[in-house]
């Protein structure tokens, strides 16, 4: 028994196929992670260049100086 063909033969069933809506499959659920304690995360951050100058006159570690200024003003010690 031969397989019918694939696309359609009409002009008209074949224009029509054209403008069918495609089925799109659902959208992945998103997997919620949980954070790891005490990871970070890497942001961009605009501050002035003045509170830039602050945290760097010391040398290398001003970006760990930078979040414990952040997180001390968050737990109320600021």
């Amino acid at each position: 028994m031969a397989n019918p063909p694939r696309r359609p033969v009409n002009p008209k069933e074949a224009a029509e196929a054209l403008f069918r809506p495609v089925k799109k499959p659902p959208a992945p659920a998103i997997e919620v992670r949980a954070a790891v304690p005490g990871a970070r995360q890497m942001v961009t951050l605009k501050i002035d260049h003045a509170v830039l100058e602050h945290f760097q006159k010391d040398g290398p570690g001003w970006q760990d100086r930078i979040n414990d200024a952040l997180k001390a003003l968050v737990a109320g010690k600021g």
